[in-house]
């Protein structure tokens, strides 16, 4: 079995643990010694990172040919069409090439942490909520997806990674799982975490 932390990444905080310009990183909050980040996770973006000790599991979880589903909460400008969310679901060409389908759907208002700075959003201007499941990891793929609909990014929570989720956990805060997840595991099996320790709140 292997360690991973579920941990509920702040807006405006890098996914490394040392920084040269002094910006806040993971070293503010996660006193957990010999862990590293499984992927990354924008400095505006906010919600779950994985961090593991073990190199084959943190390789497993972050290489987008196991096509590991990400699911995203997008705080968008505007009200989001039905036509924009079927565009995402058909997959989007971008500089890059094209995305693969998306799982795509109107969200309402989530229950969530107020942001802090709240985002910049012009008067009399509507914004909307949807939910996006890709399984890839391209640079700020979700913010270049919703834009090429018409629809710019002002908000973005990453609310799970697989079957792991941010659920139970505030900005800051993370929690302690052993996973028995196979490097190179058929295509059928999935693993099964169970939970060890508590979260636990920021030093």
């Amino acid at each position: 079995m292997s360690r991973i932390l579920l941990f509920n990444k702040p807006f405006n905080v890098l996914s490394q643990f040392t920084d040269n310009d002094d910006r806040p990183t993971l070293s503010d909050y996660v006193a957990v010694p010999g862990v590293y980040a499984a992927g990354r996770l924008d400095f505006d973006s906010e919600g779950l990172l994985i961090l593991t000790d073990d190199g084959a599991l943190q390789h497993r979880l972050a290489d987008p040919k196991f096509k590991l589903e990400k699911t995203y909460w997008a705080q968008v400008e505007g009200e989001i069409t039905e036509q924009a969310l079927e565009q995402l679901r058909r997959g989007i060409q971008l500089k890059d090439g094209p995305t693969r389908p998306a799982k795509a759907k109107h969200l309402a208002t989530p229950e969530i942490w107020p942001r802090t700075p709240p985002i910049r959003q012009r008067a009399n201007q509507a914004t909307s909520w949807l939910e996006l499941k890709i399984s890839e990891g391209r640079n700020r793929q979700v913010r270049r997806m919703t834009a090429a609909v018409g629809f710019p990014t002002l908000r973005l929570i990453r609310v799970a990674i697989g079957q792991w989720t941010i659920e139970g956990l505030a900005p800051g805060e993370y929690r302690t799982e052993q996973v028995n997840l196979p490097v190179n595991p058929p295509r059928s099996t999935r693993g099964h975490p169970s939970r060890t320790s508590a979260r636990r709140p920021r030093r």
